[in-house]
């Protein structure tokens, strides 16, 4: 076993993955709650904009690009066609996952919208994105052969 240019475009994939998702899971379950235990709320508030605000740059401009170059170079190397999608198996996972990971996407940008005005409507929407989000992890896990 060697590892060949499409390994390490897969190993791109999967690391932007894990960045999207991680940051996610990170901001929700550790940062946010322990800012919310240990800061006043006019510091919690910077805070977790300015976090917020690191993330999506680095999501905007790093991660989502990469995941979208790096799943499109995987499926055009797997030979997948628009056909893929309407056959069992394989490419009915892979188009749920894509509509997964695009839902994810929406999700985290409407939350985005939502915060500075709808604070409760924005955390509904972050819960719904990070579950999302989760949910493309196992229709990927589901794609490995």
């Amino acid at each position: 076993m060697s590892v060949d240019r499409w390994s390490l475009v897969r190993f791109l994939h999967v690391t932007a993955a894990m960045v999207w998702v991680g940051g996610q899971l990170l901001l929700s379950g550790v940062v946010i709650p322990a800012l919310r235990a240990n800061t006043e709320p006019e510091l919690r508030a910077r805070l977790v904009r300015a976090t917020a605000s690191r993330f999506t740059v680095l999501a905007t401009a790093v991660v989502l690009p990469i995941l979208a170059a790096t799943g499109i170079a995987l499926a055009w190397h797997r030979g997948v066609t628009m056909q893929t999608f309407s056959r069992p198996g394989y490419g009915h996972l892979l188009g749920i996952k894509i509509s997964l990971a695009v839902l994810s996407v929406v999700l985290a940008a409407v939350h985005g919208v939502l915060t500075a005005t709808r604070p409760i409507a924005a955390r509904a929407t972050a819960m719904a994105g990070l579950a999302t989000s989760l949910a493309v992890v196992v229709f990927a896990t589901a794609l490995v052969p």
